[in-house]
């Protein structure tokens, strides 16, 4: 889509040129650190740990092989073909996702290919044409996201340093075979389990409470008792007692307002948690029918964390919402609507991070 706003619509081996332009891409992350081979450290030896490099090494990412791991050849035939391309312009336009592991991508092929170019950054979280469009118009100065970058490296640092210093450590530890601790797939583990034996292990312990239905002043309605017993036979005499009476009295009435503010816009794993409580759909079935529906640039970047909106996005909502109309489903609500100020308690500049929520695009059908 990029390719064919800007006129690169000639098609070579890898990447696309025309117009000035010349495209290429990669495919998630071509280049990963080093494993600890590279710094000298083979085997798993008490002795070796911890593994602290001073400087970690970058090399293209690898794939499991009859012995140990090698660089994965389709990664080394885009590598190759993104540096004589780099090698060929006068500056970079990055592209890749607006986001902190979209930033790494490219950091890590552009330090790895030790190219001096300079690069600005396309920012864009839709791929309607509109949106490309203005984010070419509006291309930002590359060191703006250099903090996004280094946050990105300590995040790949910090996962290295404690999946492979734990990983050994534990499988030293055991004596036999290689035991995976990883910064987040343990934690996460973790959790599961701890959850899974709390419900495995919970005894339901019952207990009775009274329930009376009345009436007062012609209207119907009933009464329990806040008070729990565990024992039948304490309930049951608890029922006589009121039974004996004959009736119930009420002491006091209680009223108030409650005020419940209008929901936020979905980030992602809220869309999921939504999705799964009314149609039992997976979290994975969730995001690729976001991922598809991103693609038929009806919807934006699906992989949010983010439930708040920028104010230049809130200005387009009217214009959003107005394109719901032609839909029988969604036209009560659009007309109702219309005219009608929105809620801005999604609206906060400070809150949105690498993307925006969940919107419908300007491109619906």
């Amino acid at each position: 889509d990029i390719a064919r706003i800007i006129g690169a619509t000639g098609r070579n081996d890898g990447y696309l040129s025309g117009n000035g332009y010349m495209v290429t891409w990669a495919f998630g992350h071509l280049i990963q650190l080093a494993m600890p081979e590279a710094y000298g450290v083979a085997n798993f030896r008490r002795e070796s740990l911890p593994i602290l490099p001073p400087d970690f090494q970058l090399i293209p990412r690898q794939v499991k092989a009859e012995k140990g791991y090698k660089a994965d050849p389709g990664v080394l035939k885009q590598l190759k073909v993104i540096k004589e391309v780099f090698d060929q312009c006068d500056r970079i336009i990055v592209a890749t996702d607006a986001g902190r592991e979209g930033e790494l991508i490219f950091r890590y092929i552009f330090h790895y290919l030790n190219c001096r170019k300079p690069f600005v950054r396309l920012w864009i979280s839709s791929l309607t044409d509109k949106a490309i469009r203005e984010g070419l118009d509006n291309l930002q100065p590359g060191e703006r996201y250099d903090n996004l970058y280094l946050s990105a490296k300590s995040r790949s640092e910090a996962d290295w340093l404690i999946g492979i210093n734990a990983t050994q450590a534990l499988s030293v530890a055991a004596g036999q075979g290689v035991f995976s601790l990883g910064r987040v797939q343990t934690p996460t583990l973790v959790m599961i389990c701890s959850r899974y034996l709390e419900n495995k292990n919970f005894v339901p312990a019952k207990f009775w409470q009274l329930k009376a239905a009345t009436a007062s002043g012609g209207i119907n309605f009933t009464a329990q008792s806040t008070a729990k017993w565990e024992q039948q036979p304490e309930a049951i005499a608890v029922l006589q007692r009121v039974k004996d009476a004959g009736q119930l009295v009420v002491k006091s009435v209680e009223r108030k307002e409650a005020c419940q503010e209008p929901p936020l816009l979905y980030d992602l794993t809220t869309l999921q948690k939504e999705a799964n409580t009314k149609l039992n759909f997976s979290a994975d079935k969730t995001l690729s029918i976001a991922q598809s529906l991103y693609e038929k640039k009806v919807m934006s970047y699906p992989r949010t964390g983010s439930r708040y909106i920028p104010e230049d996005v809130f200005d387009e909502m009217p214009e959003r919402v107005a394109l719901l109309g032609q839909y029988p489903r969604f036209a009560g609500y659009a007309a109702g609507l219309d005219g009608t100020p929105l809620n801005r308690r999604s609206v906060n500049d400070g809150k949105v991070t690498d993307h925006h929520a969940l919107i419908i695009t300007e491109n619906l059908p």
